[in-house]
């Protein structure tokens, strides 16, 4: 009978590890702004502590179960690399690196931001990641705006992640800084394919900048009760 109970108790144990090992590594994303926050520092220690902060705020308000989160954080020169890619689930930091911002919101420095057509200047916020497409600017990926007068004109302004030659280091040479977009968030040509095909078909972008308008009215940022609705395309 001591037996018995014995192998019923190690073969309950048993199963128990069996699941465990079983469990869907997508499944096992969820996580508590928190412990997120504390993920990217690791991953990213040169990168602003408060811009990852507010970006795995925003992130496990939006999309808890997300496996790819791209930040952006504006706040600092285009000659700096300032565009960080992170794998959730396998917790790797897969790319770090330059991208431009339009000529509408600054030169070297970005400062102006908006949501408004043929302003040529970036946007903030929370973005989700759509298709992936060829089109005028090579491979690109299009965005769509989660944040009602922030971004939520992205899709129809065609702001979109794509590769310029403007984005290298030969042009920081000769210029002083990176060239600049129509407002999209242009990446080196070398790493475009890569970079965009781990981020697209819904994942995530957050791009930051001080912008207190911002900071105060996002939903995201502040995840009030029940979250935002996000809708599909």
């Amino acid at each position: 009978m001591k037996g018995s109970r014995l192998l019923r108790s190690f073969s309950r144990v048993t199963l128990a590890l069996a699941l465990l090992l079983t469990v869907n590594p997508a499944q096992a994303v969820n996580r508590g702004p928190q412990s997120l926050d504390r993920t990217l520092a690791r991953l990213a220690p040169n990168a602003d502590p408060t811009v990852l902060r507010l970006a795995a705020n925003a992130l496990n308000c939006a999309a808890p179960d997300a496996s790819r989160l791209a930040v952006i954080d504006y706040s600092l020169p285009s000659t700096e690399p300032r565009l960080w890619v992170f794998d959730l689930v396998r917790k790797r930091l897969l790319f770090k690196e330059w991208v431009s911002h339009g000529r509408g919101s600054g030169d070297a420095l970005a400062h102006a931001f908006s949501n408004e057509p043929e302003s040529h200047q970036s946007s903030l916020g929370l973005f989700r990641t759509l298709n992936s497409y060829y089109g005028s600017n090579g491979y690109s990926l299009r965005l769509q705006g989660l944040e009602p007068g922030i971004n939520d004109l992205a899709y129809e302004r065609a702001i979109v992640i794509h590769g310029a030659d403007y984005v290298s280091e030969s042009f920081i040479e000769r210029t002083g800084r990176l060239g600049r977009s129509f407002g999209c968030p242009a990446v080196r040509p070398e790493v475009t394919h890569r970079l965009i095909d781990v981020l697209k078909d819904d994942q995530y972008l957050f791009a930051y900048y001080p912008d207190r308008k911002w900071l105060e009215r996002s939903a995201f940022l502040s995840c009030r009760k029940g979250g935002p609705q996000l809708a599909s395309r």
